[in-house]
């Protein structure tokens, strides 16, 4: 079959993702569509993954996704008539100590939130279901009995039959060399076999997906890394329908292969291969057998299985997987090139993700936008940072080593750090901050008072911090807190036409005079939440934005996209230009006019505005803003400039009591005064008005926007599910979101954050109620509520306003 000269959509990589993207490409799509693969079908790391289809993570969307797999290979075989090797064997996920049982405790309730059921059963439950089993170090197990098994290459096979009877053309030995571009999109896909024109193209290309991506100018973070596990010969004993076995507290992991165990494990120490390109001709082929240092594996697994000591390996597997920086994998369209939509890194994932994630990409390839919420694995959530390859190699050998051991809450990454500062790290370092990591950037998470050691102590309960945060915070609801928020992403959009482009991309009214500043949602066409972020007009033609360090990729690239063709406008990232200081609470005025000669009372500089200030011989853009629910200013300061306005401030404000505040007693401000966070309360699955954010969408003004049309459907039809605020009283309860909302008696919902609010001295979590036939204030108010925290019930109440006022000084708990 020769290669056409033109496709609708072009697939790139024949392994599980590649097929699946084609399969749902062709059948749900009746897309145009070509797959390439450069070998065989399979002959990257399909053929020699390990098979275990686990379905939970800790995002609903996710979870949604794995689910899918799991439906779709039930039913492929009775579809095409070839086998998967399906087997719904359930999992057991050993917990040798009390922190990895409250773990499971915490995934059990989650797997309820999410619709499955996970149940924890005792070590003489396990020792039932796996006689062959060492249970006697067993706390207990959890038990997913809709996880499974399945072979990969013949899921695969299965797919490929799929997509051809759908009407997709597959086709081997056909090398992609490069792309023929214009403005920032792929033309054609250039090929050893010739040349295919096409709209769109799918980057599946597994361990070559970096390289793939590099031809089209964009970056795909992978590290590929060695995987071993190995096949034994026939276990006397063991049954056909073990359940597959995690045993994380020894990093290892078995399966039931005819007869015998597939057994591998995730090391601390290891072995990444190349941070250069993958050779091309790397086809069904597998690294040296490294015994040495698959050791480790072993040993604890005979300490499990005792058995295994008495039987011989048939075969070990040693290739290479490909991993990303954080676990998760990577979809979506690609922020560099517009028409490359990327499905790679699946961290071993692969098989459990496979059916669901071409599903979900095909639909995001349609339609340019995500049909859920999958900012956790939008290939968005990187940034210029994760271009360079000995930090990607770095954090995703630590990613890896971490697979298996306990999540604990609030837990940091430690390799690549520090990467950006701020030009306040030293001072801030000499006010013995705590510092995380987001997007690279050094952020002070709390400061150790003296006698208290600068570092976070993980705990599955209270943590070493939580007094020192509930210090910082009530220092910021009584006198006045600096924050350092330089990370956060800031933009400029200029042009005689960008007003108009912010009317559009904008759901709220951005066409406000000079001088000030909106808070504005960006709808996608469904009407959920793409992005939030602050608008501030600097001239007629030029505007300030301001969003989260996280969402830097995802939300420049969203805004340029959305920008109408033909229209003059132009946004540009300025992060670097800014660094941004937060002076909040009740003394920031007396504060703030000790170093300013400007006026800044409250008729002269009313909240919602923007001032050019002089502070300290710097020009700085002040933002009278909060998300602290206090008096307050983001201060954007020239960044060379940054330590001379906070070396003035913190002189000014030393009769003031000023002292710098860190992230965690932000967040429990925040919760207090209800204000919801992008990528938990608010998402792409969420509508403004199910968030109660509806005070922020321009519907009554006459002016077309991205969403309005879906926000206008749902008209005044009853919402079926709305944003509220839970308070629990007992303080040993920790909040962390998604724990089950129960409505008189019944799961309702589950919390989307959750933390500790300190003024009102009670658990807060914010959550989404859910009813069919209608969420209105009578049915939220006329049910008594409990959340389930790991596995417990705990009495709760619902309040739809904010818990703290501070204009009214008034707490509502």
């Amino acid at each position: 079959m020769a290669l056409p000269s033109h496709a609708q959509i072009v697939v790139i990589g024949g392994g599980i993702i590649g097929c699946s993207t084609a399969y749902h490409l062709a059948r749900d799509h009746k897309a145009d569509v070509i797959l390439l693969e450069q070998g065989k079908l399979t002959s990257g790391s399909t053929w020699h993954a390990a098979g275990l289809v686990g379905q939970l993570r800790s995002s609903a969307s996710i979870t949604r996704v794995l689910k899918y797999s799991v439906e779709l290979y039930k039913g492929l075989e009775a579809e095409t008539g070839l086998a998967t090797g399906w087997k719904m064997t359930g999992c057991l996920r050993l917990a040798t100590n009390q922190d990895r049982w409250t773990e499971y405790k915490r995934l059990a309730t989650t797997a309820k939130s999410f619709g499955m059921d996970m149940q924890l059963v005792s070590p003489e439950e396990v020792k039932r279901m796996w006689p062959m089993m060492d249970t006697s170090d067993l706390v207990g197990a959890s038990w997913l009995p809709t996880d499974g098994q399945a072979s990969p290459s013949d899921i695969t096979q299965s797919l490929a039959k799929g997509a051809r009877m759908h009407g997709a053309r597959l086709f081997e030995n056909v090398r992609v060399t490069g792309f023929e571009m214009k403005d920032g999109r792929i033309l054609k896909v250039k090929t050893d076999q010739g040349d295919v024109a096409c709209d769109k193209v799918v980057n599946c290309a597994g361990q070559w997906a970096r390289q793939v991506g590099a031809m089209a100018g964009i970056n795909v973070p992978l590290q590929p890394v060695k995987h071993q596990y190995i096949i034994t010969e026939k276990l006397p004993g063991l049954a056909t329908d073990a359940p597959t076995l995690r045993d994380p507290d020894r990093r290892t992991y078995f399966k039931e292969e005819v007869g015998g165990l597939v057994m591998g494990g995730y090391e601390p120490n290891p072995q990444g291969w190349t941070t250069g390109d993958v050779p091309n001709d790397w086809e069904f082929r597998l690294f040296d057998d490294d015994f040495d240092h698959f050791e480790q594996h072993m040993m604890q697994a005979i300490e499990r299985v005792p058995g295994l000591a008495d039987v011989g390996v048939k075969q070990m597997i040693n290739g290479p997987e490909s991993f990303t920086p954080d676990g998760n994998f990577i979809l979506g369209v690609a922020p560099e090139c517009s028409n490359m939509f990327v499905g790679a890194g699946f961290n071993a994932f692969g098989i459990a993700s496979g059916g669901g994630a071409g599903w979900v990409l095909a639909q995001w390839v349609v339609d340019g936008e995500a049909p859920l919420d999958l900012w956790v694995v939008d290939i968005s959530r990187f940034s210029g940072l994760h271009r360079d390859r000995q930090w990607v190699s770095d954090r995703t050998l630590e990613a890896y080593g971490k697979h298996y051991t306990i999540g604990y809450p609030h837990e940091e990454y430690a390799s690549g750090r520090p990467y950006i500062v701020s030009p306040l790290y030293e001072r801030l370092k000499r006010h013995r901050a705590v510092f995380g990591s987001k997007l690279g950037w050094e952020r002070p998470n709390w400061f150790a008072p003296e006698g208290v050691e600068p570092k976070d102590v993980y705990a599955m309960g209270r943590q070493n911090w939580f007094a020192t945060v509930g210090d910082e915070h009530r220092h910021v609801r009584e006198a006045v807190g600096v924050f350092d928020q330089s990370s956060f992403a800031k933009y400029e959009m200029t042009g005689k036409d960008a007003q108009k482009a912010l009317d559009f991309i904008c759901a709220n009214d951005v066409s406000k005079a000079v001088g000030r500043l909106t808070y504005t949602q960006l709808l996608n066409t469904r009407g959920g939440i793409e992005a939030d972020l602050t608008v501030a007009r600097l001239a007629d033609d030029k505007f300030y934005i301001v969003t989260g360090t996280g969402f830097r990729t995802h939300d420049l690239a969203w805004i340029s996209d959305h920008i109408p063709s033909g229209y003059d406008a132009k946004v540009v990232d300025v992060t670097e230009q800014f660094g941004t200081l937060s002076l909040m609470g009740p003394n920031a005025r007396s504060v703030l006019e000790t170093v300013t000669a400007a006026d800044v009372s409250n008729a002269a500089f009313p909240f919602g505005h923007v001032r050019e200030v002089a502070i300290a011989g710097a020009a700085v853009r002040a933002l009278r803003v909060t998300y602290v629910g206090e008096l307050g200013w983001e201060l954007h300061v020239p960044i060379g400039a940054t330590g001379e306005v906070f070396d003035a401030l913190m002189a000014a404000g030393k009769p003031h009591g000023i002292r710098p505040v860190g992230y965690r007693a932000l967040e429990s401000l925040r919760l207090e005064k209800g204000y919801r966070a992008w990528g938990s309360d608010i998402t792409p699955n969420d509508t403004p008005l199910e968030a109660g954010l509806g005070w922020a969408v321009k519907l009554r003004k006459d002016t077309d926007f991205l969403g309005r049309k879906a926000l206008e459907k749902l008209g005044d039809a009853a919402l079926t599910k709305r944003l509220a605020c839970f308070t629990v009283d007992d303080k040993d309860v920790v909040l962390l979101g998604r724990e089950t909302i129960l409505r008189d008696g019944q799961p309702v919902g589950y919390l989307t954050s959750g933390g500790y609010g300190y003024t009102v001295g009670k658990n807060i979590g914010f959550g989404y109620v859910r009813n069919t036939g209608g969420v209105d204030d009578a049915f939220l108010a006329g049910g008594s509520y409990e959340l389930v925290v790991a596995m417990e019930r705990v009495p709760a109440k619902i309040h739809m306003e904010p818990l703290f006022d501070p204009v009214a000084a008034r707490v509502k708990a």
